[in-house]
């Protein structure tokens, strides 16, 4: 059976590293993107995921930048797609799209409410859940490789953790390759979150999503997005700084690279980085890594 090159990337020794963009919205932002891009090449992501906005709104920007990161760059690329807004013929062609620019890798969600909106409303000729959307992938692609989110500290709709992992395994048995997280700063959410999903049958890999936050405002907003919680050590080092640019910066890099060393040590099988478009805070923590023998 054909697999992808992330496929195989998932079962090497030496632990993944993945970074995510999202499409910019003006030339300004498109020159910082593919700047970001070409600084972060000579520390050889195995690939990189582009955002996709609730709605579709971002639809051909996002197929846009994911050709020229690949074709220019080389990246190997992973556009998201959401339910939102498409039916599913929508779907199917969008899907033929990403296979014909030669994009080997996907991530699947549910997606978002668009802009205003505060429930998710299917469309009457789409699909109301994510592991809908892998199946539809799953059939129309089969060689490619799936992502789809998991939630260490739940998703903010769900019931209950319990719900929540049955939900995740629908996904997973639909035929995603692997499960990339929310964010989150205290890393026995993710070693717990492991430890169920493996009491609930899921075997694929679960890559942690990290962020180096750059002040306490932004973590505070980043946390009330995701549902994520903010350790008490976290918040209090970066209430002492707040105002102070560099130094905020600097403590959110360092709880990043402790965070990064912990779970590589503890058998996770890579680092996906929410680097919102910026290079340094990857820069900074692949150097420190690759210092400590974690990278070649």
């Amino acid at each position: 059976m054909y697999r992808s090159f992330l496929q195989k990337r998932l079962q090497a020794p030496q632990p993944l590293f993945s970074v995510e963009f999202f499409p910019p919205k003006s030339e300004n932002a498109a020159l910082e993107l593919l700047q970001t891009a070409a600084q972060l090449k000579a520390y050889a992501p195995d690939f990189a995921s582009i955002t996709y906005g609730a709605g579709g709104s971002t639809r051909s920007r996002t197929l846009n930048y994911a050709r020229r990161l690949h074709d220019e760059l080389g990246y190997a690329m992973m556009p998201h797609l959401t339910c939102v807004g498409h039916s599913k013929d929508e779907l199917r062609a969008i899907i033929h799209e990403f296979k014909a620019a030669g994009l080997e890798q996907i991530m699947a969600l549910r997606g978002d409410p668009p802009k205003g909106e505060c429930n998710f409303t299917s469309h009457p000729q789409g699909l109301s859940y994510a592991n809908e959307l892998v199946q539809l992938i799953r059939e129309e692609y089969p060689s490619c490789a799936i992502g789809v989110a998991g939630y260490p500290e739940k998703h903010p709709e769900a019931r209950s953790m319990g719900v929540d992992l049955v939900n995740l395994k629908r996904k997973v048995d639909a035929g995603a390759t692997f499960i990339t997280t929310q964010l989150f700063f205290d890393n026995t959410t993710y070693f717990r979150f492991r430890d169920e999903c493996a009491d609930c049958g899921i075997e694929v890999p679960i890559l942690p999503g990290l962020l180096s936050v750059s002040s306490f405002d932004q973590a505070q907003r980043f946390c009330a997005m995701c549902g994520s919680h903010l350790p008490a050590e976290l918040e209090a080092q970066l209430r002492a700084v707040a105002g102070d640019k560099a130094a905020s910066e600097a403590a959110g890099a360092e709880w990043l690279y402790q965070q990064a060393k912990e779970l590589l040590n503890q058998g996770a099988p890579g680092l996906h980085l929410y680097i919102l478009n910026r290079a340094e805070p990857a820069i900074q923590l692949m150097e420190r890594l690759q210092a400590e023998g974690f990278y070649q």
